[in-house]
């Protein structure tokens, strides 16, 4: 009796403790460390007017991303060399403290000095404002591989696996004569055709060189019936003479999905 009698002092020992502690909540507000109009945005181009361009943000307190048009740079500065020539805008995303902001910076780029990857010559060919186009490596019920169901999943190599060769042997798309276009002329555009002398539908794209993805938007891919909804698609080979893009998943979701072009 007397230990239980101990026990019960104890436990109302530790509830006037415990009730009598109230919690300490250190609420420190966010600020602002400055305005939009204090954020400084700097563009250099090496040499003046090339296509070299350092994108920096200067402004101390600050942090986000850059948006150079054909990718992001999660970093305060950033060296991208540019492949196309004009005006462009570049963006900043960052925080000031309590808030978003977007700033922008205007570079003109009057000469594309500076080589670009070879990928980009591969798609678009040297002169770059001209462009390059692009037609299926096949035509209907020709028993090669040139638009076939692949493995999922496998960007290494499931295109070089055919489940189903849709297109070589019963199921063609509707589009198989048709053609793709990809130009630096002012930006990136994109064009397809339904057939080789129809009206395009006008686009645009973004070639990612260090991940090796092509995203299209505003307009279809050839065999869109099994196109990504998205528009990224992994770049399988690229090369003067050969363009594979390979879909991990179809929007079915049961397969990967190949796609093999040649120029024109």
């Amino acid at each position: 009796m007397k230990n239980t009698k101990i026990l019960y002092l104890l436990l109302a020992s530790f509830m006037l403790i415990f009730s009598a502690c109230d919690p300490i909540v250190d609420e420190e507000n966010l600020s602002d460390s400055t305005n939009v109009d204090g954020v400084q945005l700097v563009a250099t181009q090496t040499p003046p007017g090339g296509n070299k361009i350092t994108l920096k943000m200067t402004t101390p307190g600050i942090t986000g991303y850059w948006n150079y048009n054909l990718g992001q740079a999660l970093t305060n500065e950033y060296t991208v060399v540019y492949p196309i020539p004009g005006k462009s805008k570049f963006t900043y995303v960052g925080t000031l403290g309590s808030q978003f902001f977007t700033k922008t910076v205007d570079v003109q780029i009057d000469r594309l000095d500076t080589p670009l990857d070879p990928m980009w010559y591969s798609l678009v060919s040297k002169n770059t404002a001209a462009g390059k186009t692009w037609v299926f490596q096949g035509a209907a019920n020709d028993d090669k591989l040139w638009w076939y169901m692949s493995p999922p999943d496998n960007p290494s190599d499931g295109y070089m696996t055919a489940w189903w060769n849709a297109g070589g042997t019963c199921c063609a798309p509707s589009d198989t004569d048709g053609k793709i276009t990809f130009d630096l002329n002012g930006a990136a555009n994109y064009n397809y055709y339904a057939t080789k002398t129809g009206t395009p539908k006008k686009g645009s794209f973004i070639l990612d060189v260090a991940n090796k993805k092509l995203t299209i938007t505003g307009a279809p891919i050839l065999g869109q019936d099994r196109g990504n909804p998205a528009g990224v698609y992994n770049v399988a080979v690229l090369t003067d003479t050969e363009l594979i893009l390979y879909l991990p998943k179809t929007p079915q979701g049961d397969s990967g999905w190949s796609w093999r072009f040649k120029p024109l």
